[in-house]
């Protein structure tokens, strides 16, 4: 099974791709991962990426489907299938990735899209707040301290990092809608996508999750 999971910042994707990997026995492919990996290890790819990433500057698309393609080639890849967390961005890397995995006779089984709104997105990114003296960390939904703007664990004052800000989060998801966004569309004319309310609890964001896998699979 080869899956392609979609979802903007704040969606939950990265928890929901990790458990189902698991459950599946799939080889969960994290693209943030396999940067830092290949970088550490010093592949060819992974200079070639870090070169521009020491600049600041994006990471040109055929670098990185050829990382993803060097990793779907490994032995754990090819056995057990996987899923894509975080890959491709944008219609130029979902063509690329359809066109190399022709070439290797092969092909996306489904997409996963999280659907979650932009308000719900804005409130899970720009809720965190941390301790400036001991760095606990809170989020002022989910997990809030006892005392507003203090920390729990030694009284500390909470402060809220820049990149944690509704205005870095709000840019965040801009990048996303435009960029991102396109490929539900692009999955779904394939007929392979499957949309799943990311609002809901974990545990039924993975069980409506493995629903529509199991569907897939009957039809695959």
């Amino acid at each position: 099974m080869h899956i392609v999971l979609i979802g903007a910042p704040g969606a939950g994707k990265g928890t929901q791709a990790a458990t189902m990997a698991r459950e599946l026995g799939l080889a969960h492919i994290a693209s943030g991962d396999m940067f830092r990996d290949a970088m550490a290890l010093g592949t060819r790819r992974g200079m070639d990426a870090k070169a521009f990433v020491e600049r600041g500057e994006l990471v040109p698309d055929e670098i990185t489907v050829g990382m993803v393609m060097d990793r779907l080639a490994e032995d754990d890849a090819k056995e057990k299938g996987w899923i894509l967390d975080g890959f491709p961005r944008n219609i130029p890397q979902a063509e690329a990735l359809d066109f190399a995995l022709r070439n290797h006779g092969t092909r996306v089984d489904e997409a996963l899209y999280l659907a979650v709104s932009r308000e719900e997105l804005l409130r899970r990114l720009s809720g965190r707040w941390l301790c400036r003296t001991c760095q606990a960390s809170y989020h002022e939904v989910f997990s809030p301290p006892a005392q507003t703007g203090r920390c729990d664990v030694c009284g500390g004052e909470l402060y809220q990092r820049d990149d944690d800000s509704r205005a870095t989060a709000g840019h965040r998801l801009g990048v996303y809608f435009e960029q991102t966004a396109p490929l539900i569309n692009y999955y779904r004319r394939q007929g392979i996508l499957d949309e799943v309310d990311g609002e809901q609890s974990i545990l039924d964001v993975h069980e409506g999750m493995l629903a529509a896998i199991r569907r897939r699979t009957i039809t695959i």
